[in-house]
């Protein structure tokens, strides 16, 4: 097995790989769409399709999809070949701009079936290039946004993707108070997963369990939540082989994951990434999740994600350890050791609770 700075990001057409493959003015075009937000040249879209579409499938990759975040708590693709007929019975593999870009999925069961009429369904997929596009399961998967027709958004990527604009624009104005010149601020989150693990003979026996990915019925555990020899205690040897492979497949997939510890409950364990920008860090939990309930199946088990599985002993949470920065290296949640830099700070914090609060009282 290959070690894991080789295996790390090998199944993402990253940044790395961009700069091999992509011609000097091309991958600089491209960077500044991502930094910037500039529009995308159509030339530069063909180039990167190429480029794309030749790593994949020097990896045996024969599809693509638009990989997206419909509003149903999972995720979506639709898979779609890059074989294109060419005369006398032949076939090319080609991978244009125009389908990088954007998509054109049927939306009429987004966010739920026959909630608009079909031909009013449209629903389109566009290209996010701000997350890697990345292999999975033998898939070309493009990570997306995802629309309707008239732009409102089907997705959960969407409104996190406006909101990050939102808020880059308005801490960039209040910086510019404190005399600090700045062009973007970012918002970096590292989202904790926990997770119960229930073998599955024993998950077999539970309608509940199969159905709703918690208990409805059932005895009072033997014990409260005062379970604290089991918080951080030794891993069995069963689970930490199910760890070990799901950090693989993460690792492949770019995902940092860090931290592997047994939380407070019975069978109940926490995976922890390092931080990331939001976008990047929300599609890595997505992928995360998915992961978890592919490789549990390997090792007899499945996977419980939900937030309040059992009662009386603690739920799974999904801890979000969230800051926001600047491009020029300012960490605005973190306090500093002169006057001005704690005012700024305290600033942040207490813009950051408010707009919590408001969100809160809105709901």
């Amino acid at each position: 097995m290959a070690n894991i700075e080789e295996l790390f990001g090998s199944s993402v057409f990253n940044d790395a790989v961009m700069q091999k493959r992509l011609p000097k003015d091309i991958y600089k075009a491209l960077h500044k769409t991502i930094t910037d937000g500039t529009p995308l040249d159509p030339q530069v879209a063909n180039v990167v399709a190429n480029a794309m579409k030749d790593w994949a499938v020097e990896r045996g990759v024969t599809h693509y999809t638009h990989w997206f975040q419909p509003l149903t708590g999972i995720t979506a693709e639709k898979h779609d070949s890059f074989i294109s007929p060419k005369d006398g019975g032949k076939i090319i593999l080609e991978f244009s701009g125009k389908e990088l870009v954007r998509g054109e999925p049927d939306a009429s069961s987004f966010p739920s079936g026959g909630l608009r009429s079909t031909f009013e369904a449209r629903g389109y997929t566009a290209w996010d290039p701000t997350s890697y596009a990345f292999i999975k399961d033998g898939v070309l998967c493009i990570p997306t946004a995802f629309c309707s027709y008239g732009g409102e958004a089907l997705d959960q990527k969407t409104p996190l993707l406006r909101s990050m604009e939102a808020l880059s624009a308005q801490a960039v104005r209040v910086l510019k108070l404190f005399g600090r010149d700045a062009t973007r601020v970012t918002s970096t989150v590292g989202p904790e997963q926990e997770y119960f693990l229930v073998d599955k003979a024993l998950y077999d026996q539970r309608k509940d369990l199969i159905f709703t990915g918690r208990t409805l019925f059932g005895n009072k555990p033997p014990k409260g939540q005062e379970l604290e020899d089991h918080y951080f205690g030794s891993i069995p040897p069963r689970v930490t082989a199910f760890m070990k492979e799901l950090e693989i497949e993460c690792h492949k997939l770019g995902i940092p994951a860090k931290t592997r510890h047994n939380e407070v409950a019975p069978n109940q364990f926490e995976l922890a990434p390092i931080f990331e920008e939001c976008n990047l860090a929300v599609d890595h939990n997505m992928l995360v999740m998915a992961l978890m309930r592919k490789v549990a199946r390997n090792h007899g088990f499945r996977v419980l994600l939900h937030e309040k599985p059992f009662k009386g002993v603690n739920g799974s949470g999904k801890h979000n350890n969230w800051s926001l920065g600047t491009d020029t290296g300012i960490l605005l949640h973190a306090p500093g050791k002169l006057p001005e830099e704690n005012l700024r700070f305290i600033t942040f914090v207490v813009n950051t609770l408010m707009a919590v609060y408001l969100s809160l009282i809105h709901i």
